[in-house]
């Protein structure tokens, strides 16, 4: 067994927290590899380009927060991925520091069980090719730098959902309905269910809604304006800037990301102690 790192080299206590872990695994004679700019951080000689790390490792290990493991989980693709918070909510990432040796100890003895979760796929053309782009949260388009209040027109499996006038559009899966979409009101969704859901941002119209919609249907997505250029992201990556009447297909992958489970929580105690529901029933206790 060989484990992949990526460190959140922008928190210190991430940087700790590698160390110790490093450390860890050589006394037990655990083969490991940090990716590149986490080991020059760590004043590390030996890395692989994070684009790389798949070929050489059997199992992914993040250290950070959710932006940390959504960018592990996209070079891990369908390799285990133990995501440990080093970060602030973390939806994502499934164990505590206090908890990051023995969710290793469960990969490296096999007992261990996983969260199989959904990704996005959004296919765009970009120089002059198509290239199919993955998302495990969302896929956004903004309105950006454009100064009036762009139009954007979606279809469901080639049929006219609506024309929202807004600040954006993001499409989520039920793993990222926590993330962009519930800031901009879109419904908690639970990990695992076979949805999507559409959530306008800032919506100029008191009609427009979060819809929620079968992981089964193809979503088209343009830009109605007779100019400017809109950002196109995928859990928050720029991926490019999109024209007026530009066209991108959003729809379920077939790749999938696997994340090591914490099998002593659940997913309401997550909310509950993430979102901080029921305190008020305890105030003063």
């Amino acid at each position: 067994m060989k484990f992949a790192i990526v460190v959140n080299v922008s928190r210190e206590n991430a940087l700790v927290l590698a160390r110790e872990l490093a450390e860890w695994l050589a006394e037990r004679n655990v083969d490991y590899v940090f990716e590149t700019l986490s080991a020059e951080k760590l004043h590390i000689e030996h890395s692989v380009p994070i684009e790389e790390l798949g070929k050489h490792c059997d199992a992914f290990i993040s250290l950070g927060g959710d932006g940390t493991l959504l960018f592990a989980s996209h070079y891990a693709v369908t390799k285990p991925v133990i995501g440990v918070n080093a970060g602030y909510l973390g939806f994502l990432t499934e164990f505590t520091q206090a908890e990051m040796f023995s969710a290793i100890e469960t990969v490296l003895n096999g007992s261990y069980s996983i969260h199989t979760r959904s990704q996005l796929e959004a296919t765009v053309r970009i120089d002059n090719q198509f290239q199919h782009l993955r998302a495990l949260n969302d896929v956004v388009i903004e309105k950006g730098a454009y100064s009036r209040i762009p139009t954007f027109i979606i279809k469901l499996d080639g049929e006219l959902l609506s024309s929202y006038r807004a600040d954006g559009i993001i499409i989520a899966t039920s793993t990222g309905s926590t993330a962009y979409s519930m800031s901009a009101g879109g419904p908690i969704i639970a990990p695992k269910s076979n949805v999507f859901v559409i959530t306008p941002i800032c919506p100029h119209m008191l009609t427009v809604r979060p819809i929620v919609i079968s992981d089964e249907k193809s979503i088209e997505v343009s830009v109605d304006a007779p100019d400017g250029f809109f950002p196109l992201n995928c859990d928050g990556t720029l991926k490019k800037m999109l024209s007026p009447q530009e066209i991108i297909t959003v729809k379920k992958s077939s790749v999938i990301i696997n994340l090591v489970a914490n099998e002593s929580r659940n997913y309401s105690e997550i909310l509950r102690n993430k979102l901080l529901w029921g305190r008020e029933h305890n105030f003063g206790q």
